[in-house]
């Protein structure tokens, strides 16, 4: 009975599947280089305010650490 209903399951995905409309490889390549520039940028604004804010801390606990 659960044999029947995995692949009861696995057809109905299937045929989901061929509903979808996918995107053209265009649009595709197009949302890829997007999300890679927007990641990339993402990473290094967050990787300095790390560097700033790890310096601004070293300075305050130099500072009144004592």
């Amino acid at each position: 009975m659960a044999a029947n209903t995995i692949i009861q399951f696995f057809q109905e995905v299937r045929t989901e599947l061929g509903k979808v409309t996918w995107p053209a490889k265009d649009d595709f390549i197009g949302s890829v280089i997007v999300t890679f520039i927007l990641v990339t940028f993402f990473a290094v604004y967050l990787g300095l305010l790390d560097v700033c804010f790890s310096m601004l801390a070293r300075f305050v606990f130099r500072w009144y650490g004592g």
